[in-house]
């Protein structure tokens, strides 16, 4: 195992820990991280290595940032994101992408079985999709993670999961 991938399974491994304790993914471990990326990346590749670490960390957040913008994640998700694609670059950023939307989704599938909420989460995404319909792409405050009262997933499992699997598939 490089030592970016290194890193990026103790970030993913801190920021679960984090997640599920507090509910929150702190700056320090995201900001900071994407910056020790940029760095890292600068001095082992030069400067296209800094480029490409921050093109990792722009695809994170730009794939992460609309579930944020309709109420469907948290920040510090989409900072983390960010931070994991720094680290392993642009083509590793839209696996970390993929295989954290199925990673998500079997565990909030896994969620709602396990709390009595799987009918609820159905009828919740029917009418999320009836309301962009309607209304276009827009959020819905039933629900949005600060309107609903459904069981919260903290999405940085998903996440870690998603970088371990495209770090173990590269």
């Amino acid at each position: 195992m490089q030592a970016n991938q290194v890193v990026v399974v103790i970030l993913g491994a801190v920021a679960c820990v984090c997640d599920l304790r507090t509910r929150r993914i702190p700056n320090f471990l995201t900001f900071g991280g994407a910056a020790l990326a940029l760095v890292y990346a600068a001095v082992v590749s030069g400067p296209g290595g800094a480029l490409a670490s921050l093109g990792g960390w722009a695809i994170g957040a730009a794939l992460f940032f609309p579930m944020f913008a309709l109420g469907g994640m948290g920040a510090g998700d989409v900072k983390l994101a960010a931070c994991l694609g720094a680290w392993l670059g642009p083509t590793a950023s839209l696996f970390i992408a993929l295989y954290s939307a199925l990673a998500g989704g079997m565990m909030a599938v896994a969620v709602a079985l396990a709390t009595g909420y799987f009918r609820q989460m159905f009828r919740n995404v029917w009418l999320l999709l009836a309301h962009w319909r309607v209304v276009g792409i827009r959020p819905l405050p039933e629900v949005t993670l600060e309107g609903s009262r459904s069981p919260r997933l903290p999405f940085a499992l998903p996440i870690a999961v998603g970088a371990l699997a495209a770090i173990w598939w590269r």
